[in-house]
C-alpha cells in the first residue's frame, strides 16, 4: 500500500529512502544494536538497477572494478593518492543501492574515528540519508559493541568499565607488589607495554608460550599478566587491548556466537589493511571465513605504505591475502591524482627495490602531470641544511606559495630543533604537527629544569620538577615537608634539601636518594667550572639517573626521547656558557604562534601518512639518520624495507615539488662527523631526479670511495649512540673522541667511566656514555 501511494520520479526515490530509514530504525534495539532476525519486508528498499547509478560515472575503470566486484574475497591495492576513500565509501553505498545487503549486514572497519566519521558522511551523501547506527567504526569501537552483547563469555557483565592508561598503570602497580619488582629497573609503563604487545598478538596469559615470553620483570611478566587480567575481571573492567582480545577469544571458543555474526554480516569492508596487527587479522579472518566457504571480504590497503611495525602492524597480513582467501581477486589502483609524473616516477623507482611487495606502478592522472623533477641537494653540514631549507621556504612564499602548503618531513623528532630555531630567527610561522615543539617536550623540559636547578639554586620551580624525576620517593607529603623546612630556614627548596641531607634529618630511602641528587648537583658545578658546561650537563643527566630512567623505559617513545636529549646536549655546544643557552631557550619558547596565519608544517614521516602538500622538504637522507642507525643495527632486511617504504611515503606526500637534502657532516654531541649519503639516494631513477650541490659538494654513490666533500676522503664508520644502554663497551687502547677534548686513547676503563689520554687536553676520567669510539 505504501509503495502504491508513493510519488514517482525523484520525489518517489526520496520517499522510498525515507521508508528505508524508518524500516532500519525499526530494527534497532537496546543501545542501537540490531537483531539477527530478518528485517521488515525487503520491498521497502527498492534497490536500484545495476549500472544505473550516477555515482559510478566519475570513476576510472580500476575504481569501478573495485566497486562492482562484489562477490568473493577482494584485495584493492590502492596506491597513494588513487582515491582509496572514494572507492571504499562508494562500494559500501553500491552494495546497499543494488540490494545486495541491508545497512546492518555490512561490517565496515576503519583505523581512526576520523576515518569512520568521514566514511559515514560520504555514505550518507550517496544514499541521500544519514548513515547512523551502521556496523561502521574502528576495530576497537566495533569490538566494544560486540563485547557489550557477549560480555558473560569473557567473565564480565554488560556494564563493564574500560580503563584509561592512568587507571591501567595504577592497577598494574598494585598487582606487581607481591613480586617485589624493582620498578626502577622494570618500570610499570614498560611492563604494561609488554602486556599490550601480547594482547596485540592475540595472546591471553594461557597462550603465552616460553617462546613468546620475556625476561622483563625478572621473568615474572607472564605471571603478572595473568594476575592483572584476573584483577580486571574482579573489577568488571577491561583495558583497551582487551576489547579485541576478549572478542577474538569469544569468536574462537563460542561457535554459536561466531555463527550469529556469519549470518549477520554479508559483506566486510576493511580500510588500511596493511596496518593491521595480529589480533585484528585473527578477528577479521574469523568473521570472514564462513562455513559455506564464502568470504565476501574486501580489504583496501597499500603494502608499499606499511610503516607501523613498531606498533604491531604486520605487512605480512596483506602480502598473504591470496593465501588466506583462495580465489581472491586483486584490483590495483595505480592512477594517482595527487602528484606529478616525476614525483611518482622517483617514488616508484625507489620502492621497486623492495623484494616483499605485491607490486604496482603509480602513474599520474593529473592534467599537469609533468611538473618539476625531484631535487636532491647535498649540503656541507646539518646547519647549512636547516638554513637552506628555511631560505627556500621563504623564497617560495615570496613567489606566491602559501606556507600552509609546505611541510618539512623528518625521520626522527630530534631533527626538528635546528629547523625550529632557524624559523624563529627568520620569523617564518610554523607548527609542529602530531607533536609539540622541541623545547616543550617533557624530556627536554626536564633536562632544562636540571640545568636551571644547577645554575640557580633559588629556582624552586625547577627543583620541584626534578626532585622526583626519576622517582626518589618524594611524594606530596615529603615535598610539603621540604617546603616547610625551606620556609622555616628562609632559604630555597634546593638549599633546604641539601641542609636536611647534610644533617641526616631525612631517613631511609628518601634520604639516600635525595643525597645522591644533591651530590650530583654539587659535583656537576665543580665539573662545569673545570671542564665546561657540555661535559657538566653530560655528567648531571647521567649521575642523576635521568638518562637511565629512559634507558630502562620499554615504551615505544623512549628511544625518541633519548634522541631528543642527545640533540639537546648537542645544542649546548653552540653557546659559550650554560646561562647563554638557557636565555636562548627562554626566547625561543616565547615564539608567538598566530593560529590565524598560514604556517609551515614540521612533522615526522610517520605522522605525515595520509596528508599531502604542494611542496615537501625531506632533510636528513644520510646513513644512520635515514635509514636510521637502529634499523641498520637491528632491523635486518625487513627493517630496511620498512625504512624504504617510509621514504616512499615521504616523497608521495608532495603534489608539485619534493626536495630531498643530505648533509656531508652532521654534528653529534658538538662534534662534527662525516655523513654518508643515504643508500636510498642511489635508488632514485636519474630520469626523475635533479642533483644539486652546495659549494662544489656533490653526491656520490654510497659505495664510492670518494668523499662527499670536495676536499678529501671520508672514512665511513658506524656511529655509536652515546645514550645507548650498553654504552660502556670501551676497551684499553680504543681510539675515541669527546665533544670537548677531542681525540684520545683509552688507558683505563670500568663499568661506567673511562680514563683517556687526549692529544691536546691531557688525561681525563669521564663517563663512558658520552665517548665516541672511532
Amino acid at each position: 500500500m505504501l509503495r502504491s501511494c508513493a510519488p514517482s520520479g525523484l520525489c518517489g526515490r526520496l520517499f522510498r529512502i525515507c521508508l528505508l530509514r524508518l524500516a532500519y530504525r525499526a530494527c534497532l534495539f537496546y543501545k542501537g544494536e540490531v537483531t539477527t532476525s530478518e528485517p521488515p519486508s525487503p520491498s521497502l528498499f527498492s534497490p536500484m538497477p545495476e549500472g544505473s547509478g550516477s555515482y559510478l560515472a566519475r570513476l576510472n575503470p580500476e575504481q569501478r572494478a573495485a566497486i562492482e566486484t562484489t562477490d568473493g574475497p577482494l584485495l584493492v591495492l590502492a596506491g597513494a593518492g588513487t582515491g582509496k576513500t572514494r572507492v571504499l565509501t562508494t562500494r559500501f553505498a553500491h552494495i546497499l543501492l543494488t540490494g545486495r545487503a541491508k545497512p546492518w549486514q555490512i561490517l565496515a572497519v576503519t583505523f581512526t574515528n576520523k576515518a569512520a566519521r568521514e566514511m559515514r558522511e560520504r555514505v550518507g551523501l550517496l544514499l541521500g540519508a544519514p548513515a547512523d547506527g551502521l556496523w561502521l567504526g574502528t576495530f576497537h569501537a566495533l569490538c566494544a559493541r560486540m563485547l557489550r552483547r557477549h560480555a558473560e563469555y569473557a567473565g564480565l557483565t554488560q556494564g563493564f568499565t574500560i580503563l584509561d592508561t592512568d587507571d591501567q598503570l595504577r592497577l598494574l602497580k598494585q598487582v606487581m607488589e607481591p613480586w617485589r619488582i624493582d620498578t626502577k629497573r622494570w618500570p610499570p609503563p614498560g611492563l604494561l607495554g609488554v602486556i599490550q604487545r601480547w594482547k596485540d598478538r592475540g595472546l591471553t596469559p594461557a597462550r603465552v608460550t616460553p617462546a613468546e615470553d620475556t625476561d622483563f620483570a625478572n621473568g615474572h611478566a607472564r605471571a603478572i599478566y595473568e594476575a592483572y587480567q584476573a584483577r580486571l575481571l574482579q573489577l568488571n573492567a577491561c583495558d583497551f587491548g582487551d576489547l579485541m582480545l576478549h572478542v577474538t577469544e569469544i569468536l574462537r571458543t563460542q561457535p554459536d556466537v561466531l555463527a550469529q555474526y556469519h549470518r549477520l554480516f554479508r559483506y566486510i569492508l576493511v580500510d588500511e589493511y596493511q596496518d593491521t596487527n595480529t589480533v585484528q587479522y585473527l578477528w577479521l579472518r574469523l568473521l570472514a571465513k564462513r562455513p559455506d566457504g564464502a568470504a565476501n571480504i574486501c580489504c583496501v590497503g597499500d603494502d608499499d605504505q606499511s610503516i607501523y611495525s613498531w606498533r604491531g602492524a604486520e605487512v605480512e597480513n596483506i602480502l598473504r591475502f591470496e593465501k588466506d582467501f583462495p580465489g581472491a581477486q586483486i584490483v590495483r589502483l595505480e592512477r594517482n591524482y595527487r602528484s606529478t609524473r616525476h614525483i611518482l616516477g622517483a617514488a616508484a623507482g625507489l620502492i621497486a627495490h623492495n623484494a616483499d611487495r605485491l607490486g604496482k606502478t603509480l602513474r599520474s592522472g593529473r592534467d599537469d602531470a609533468e611538473g618539476d623533477k625531484v631535487s636532491v641537494t647535498g649540503v656541507w653540514d646539518s646547519d647549512a641544511e636547516a638554513r637552506i631549507v628555511c631560505e627556500t621556504a621563504e623564497s617560495l612564499r615570496a613567489q606566491g606559495h602559501s606556507l600552509a602548503e609546505m611541510a618539512i618531513l623528518v625521520r626522527a623528532g630530534f631533527q626538528t630543533r635546528a629547523f625550529e630555531e632557524r624559523l624563529v630567527q627568520t620569523g617564518l610561522p610554523y607548527r609542529i604537527v602530531g607533536g609539540i615543539r622541541f623545547y616543550e617536550r617533557a624530556e627536554v623540559r626536564d633536562a632544562i629544569a636540571y640545568m636551571r636547578a644547577l645554575t640557580q639554586p633559588a629556582d624552586d620551580l625547577a627543583f620541584e620538577r626534578i626532585v622526583n624525576v626519576p622517582k626518589r620517593g618524594v611524594g606530596p607529603a615529603a615535598l610539603q615537608k621540604l617546603h616547610a623546612a625551606a620556609r622555616a630556614a628562609g632559604v630555597s627548596l634546593s638549599v633546604a634539601t641539601a641542609q636536611l641531607v647534610e644533617n641526616a634529618t631525612l631517613k631511609g630511602k628518601l634520604g639516600e636518594q635525595l643525597g645522591k641528587l644533591m651530590t650530583a648537583l654539587a659535583t656537576t658545578r665543580d665539573i662545569m667550572a673545570r671542564d665546561g658546561h657540555v661535559v657538566a650537563i653530560e655528567h648531571l643527566l647521567e649521575e642523576s639517573g635521568y638518562l637511565d630512567m629512559w634507558r630502562q623505559d620499554r615504551s615505544p617513545e623512549a628511544p625518541g626521547r633519548l634522541e631528543n636529549l642527545k640533540e639537546l646536549v648537542r645544542a649546548l655546544a653552540d653557546f659559550g656558557t650554560l646561562g647563554e643557552f638557557l636565555e636562548h631557550v627562554a626566547l625561543v619558547m616565547e615564539h608567538d604562534e598566530n593560529a590565524q596565519e598560514a604556517r609551515l608544517s614540521i612533522m615526522t614521516l610517520h605522522g605525515a601518512k595520509g596528508l599531502e602538500f604542494d611542496i615537501v622538504f625531506l632533510p636528513g637522507w644520510e646513513e644512520g639518520v635515514f635509514p636510521s642507525q637502529r634499523t641498520l643495527d637491528e632491523g635486518g632486511q625487513k627493517g630496511l624495507e620498512e625504512e624504504r617504504r617510509l621514504a616512499y611515503v615521504g616523497i608521495t606526500r608532495a603534489r608539485k615539488q619534493a626536495l630531498i637534502f643530505h648533509a656531508g657532516s652532521r654534528r653529534i654531541y658538538a662534534n662534527w662527523q662525516p655523513s654518508m649519503p643515504s643508500r636510498f639516494l642511489d635508488e632514485l631513477p636519474d630520469e626523475h631526479i635533479t642533483r644539486n650541490d652546495e659549494g662544489g659538494m656533490r653526491h656520490r654513490g654510497l659505495h664510492s670511495t670518494d668523499s662527499v666533500f670536495a676536499n678529501g676522503p671520508v672514512i665511513a664508520r658506524r656511529r655509536r649512540d652515546p645514550l645507548a644502554d650498553d654504552a660502556t663497551s670501551l676497551q684499553l687502547g680504543d681510539h675515541v673522541r669527546h665533544a670537548r677534548f677531542g681525540v684520545g686513547i683509552v688507558i683505563a676503563a670500568d663499568r661506567h667511566h673511562v680514563e683517556i689520554a687526549f692529544e691536546n687536553a691531557g688525561t681525563k676520567r669521564l663517563l663512558s656514555s658520552f665517548i665516541e669510539k672511532l
